[in-house]
């Protein structure tokens, strides 16, 4: 292989990072999966950690040196939003390639350049987070995003809290007990129902990703008919649809002109129980939104991005 041809991306999140080496013509050299990269949860020597080895696994395994890299793509969490931090995250990719032929910002960039195929619109993210990310004519802007204690509103985690709160309700007579509260307690293996409090606050209690997994146990009640556990996914989406009309705004598309809309995100994996509420509450919005299915992965659209950067757009 030619020297300089293959670009890297690196998508990172609060429960997985994912990493993808990539050809001049966009075909997958390899590809690698590993845990989080979120600073404010394993701190930078854990973001350093992460990102080096995933790096070191890819190019062993598309058997490439880092100076056939001739651009990279870093997606990291929390990227930008904090002005102390962002210079450490900053300088990581450049101690791991040896060369400075790349580029960091936060990884809802690699959510729109997969999604879209690195073409202007907007994608929303729902995963552990959730922001919203936008560009057009050359123009950025993103919305939402403050993080699990007071934003990430339709996140998952924000899902599985509204779920635990609504589990609590249930418990105490404060709700009527729906399909919800048996999906918890059985799944969670809770012989008494405060027993849940443990698993939150306990010693050995889950991490903030582990805590954001308990939204598939949410939809599942909701596919199960309880009518609780259906009005949070409502919720959510009409949360993730008020970004995406911010972002409308923001990036001033005009009246009548189409407006691509993506998405990205475990949430979304719940299907239907929060994609028919959210195509519902975009259409409420602005009829001008188009949702389309996401082209690619994000960790593929981050190595997109980079050959994008480099003035090699794939």
């Amino acid at each position: 292989m030619t020297v300089f041809e293959c670009f890297l991306g690196v998508d990172g999140g609060g429960t997985k990072t994912r990493f993808a080496l990539i050809d001049g013509q966009g075909r997958m050299l390899a590809q690698a999966q590993l845990g989080a990269s979120y600073h404010p949860q394993v701190g930078i020597d854990g973001v350093r950690e992460t990102l080096a080895q995933g790096v070191g696994q890819i190019l062993h395994d598309a058997g490439v040196g880092s100076d056939s890299i001739r651009h990279a793509f870093f997606g990291i969490p929390a990227h930008g939003e904090d002005s102390r931090i962002t210079p450490l995250l900053d300088a990581i990719p450049g101690a791991i390639l040896g060369h400075g032929r790349y580029a960091c910002d936060n990884d809802m960039v690699c959510g729109w350049a997969g999604s879209l195929g690195c073409a202007d619109g907007i994608n929303i993210v729902a995963g552990t987070g959730s922001i919203g990310y936008g560009q057009r004519q050359g123009a950025a802007a993103r919305a939402g995003g403050w993080g699990e204690a007071f934003s990430d509103e339709g996140s998952a985690y924000w899902i599985a809290m509204q779920g635990l709160n609504a589990y609590s309700r249930m418990s105490d007579g404060r709700m009527a007990k729906g399909p919800l509260h048996a999906h918890f307690k059985q799944a969670l293996g809770l012989e008494y129902d405060l027993d849940l409090c443990a698993q939150v606050y306990g010693d050995h209690a889950g991490s903030r990703g582990e805590l954001a997994r308990l939204s598939l146990l949410v939809a599942q009640a909701a596919q199960s008919g309880d009518a609780t556990a259906a009005g949070i996914f409502a919720q959510a989406a009409r949360e993730l649809a008020q970004i995406a009309d911010t972002l409308r705004r923001q990036l001033r598309f005009p009246p009548g002109e189409a407006v691509p809309l993506s998405y990205s995100g475990g949430a979304f994996s719940a299907g239907e129980v929060l994609l028919a509420p959210f195509v519902a509450a975009l259409q409420a919005a602005c009829p001008a939104f188009e949702l389309r299915a996401p082209l690619h992965e994000p960790h593929y659209g981050a190595a997109l991005y980079a050959a994008r950067l480099a003035g090699r757009p794939l």
